[in-house]
């Protein structure tokens, strides 16, 4: 068997020009020459293109597709969050109506408090998103609150200085029932700063006027039905004192348990207290809660308008607010029990003005 010639690569200079130069190349002649393409573990020489593939159509199909499916998805789940009432919106102050519901704190809180609020508001920002209705595109305003009144009201004082706090940062609640966004504007105010007992026993008794809730029973275990069962009957017996005195107290959200209580009991069982009460808080005008407390428990029994003297050494034993009275005619003695602080102070200042 004849034994194979091997090949050698042919010499350049013999396919050349006369001039030595190689013949050029044409789509028949040769494939055009394609760069390697540079290992993943190696740098790409300088002056080396990388090779460059071009992304199948459908590839590139497929790609686009998966790209709008993940921007549909992710609109859908803004539009969730905002209808759930879990994305934070900046709202003009003017499109928040604060009177959409009874409120249960009948005043912003002390002057102190409330600059205390405006001034971190100022330095920080709002932190706390308040919580609002939609009433929807046509209402004026279009926007009820339920829960962030004191940093509406903080944010409406800065507004006034400086034109630069006119948003609000809310979300938006869908409220299914009257009765979920009172108890959301009850619950916030029981966790941040705790309502007196008048301002919980008005809310209890506005919510039934409204006729959110049927009874005060219904209302009270609605809105207070993480309270302590103790809690709730002390909030119910302040609820007397509402419907007996609301409207004519200057400072009802002042008075305490002891004497708010007291108050509640000789109501139900003194026939025509509560017209006496209202005459002498008209009559008198008090100017500071000490001088309505003070009214509040010297008012008189039912029998007369005054207190019959004393007979010549009689001991005569009373309770007004919470406070035993035990007086000795003969001894000309007056023994006080179960003062506070406040009750004594009032004292004194009566004792003043002589």
């Amino acid at each position: 068997m004849a034994k194979r010639k091997r090949l050698t690569p042919a010499n350049p200079e013999f396919l050349g020009t006369p001039e030595g130069k190689p013949l050029p190349q044409t789509g028949l002649a040769a494939e055009p020459e394609v760069p390697e393409a540079a290992p993943e573990t190696k740098s790409i020489p300088l002056g080396v293109a990388p090779v460059r593939t071009r992304q199948p159509p459908i590839a590139r199909v497929s790609g686009e597709s998966a790209a709008q499916a993940a921007l549909e998805e992710l609109s859908a789940e803004m539009t969730r969050a905002r209808d759930e009432g879990r994305l934070v919106q900046s709202l003009p102050l003017s499109a928040i109506d604060p009177g959409h519901l009874v409120r249960d704190r009948m005043a912003a809180g002390a002057d102190e408090d409330l600059t205390a609020l405006v001034e971190s508001l100022r330095a920080r920002g709002q932190q706390t998103p308040i919580e609002v209705v939609d009433h929807g595109p046509g209402a004026r305003p279009r926007y009820g609150l339920i829960s962030g009144w004191r940093r509406l009201s903080a944010l409406t004082q800065l507004q006034a200085e400086d034109p630069t706090f006119g948003q609000v940062l809310a979300l938006i609640r869908a409220p299914k029932t009257a009765s979920e966004a009172y108890v959301a504007m009850v619950e916030e105010n029981e966790i941040r700063v705790g309502l007196s007992y008048y301002e919980r026993a008005r809310i209890a008794v506005k919510s039934v006027e409204q006729g959110v809730y049927p009874d005060l029973k219904t209302a009270l275990n609605t809105l207070f039905a993480n309270v302590s069962r103790a809690k709730r009957s002390k909030i119910k017996s302040f609820t007397r004192l509402v419907e007996a005195l609301d409207g004519a107290l200057s400072f009802p959200t002042q008075i305490g348990e002891r004497l708010g209580l007291d108050l509640a009991r000789r109501l139900e069982e003194e026939p025509g207290l509560e017209d006496r009460l209202r005459g002498r808080l008209a009559e008198a005008g008090p100017a500071n809660p000490q001088e309505e407390q003070a009214l509040l428990a010297q008012a008189p029994g039912p029998s007369d308008p005054g207190r019959r003297a004393p007979a010549e050494g009689e001991v005569q034993t009373d309770r007004r607010g919470g406070v035993a009275i035990r007086y000795d005619s003969a001894k000309g003695r007056a023994v006080l029990t179960g003062l506070d602080a406040r009750t004594h102070a009032a004292l004194l200042a009566w004792l003043d003005r002589g």
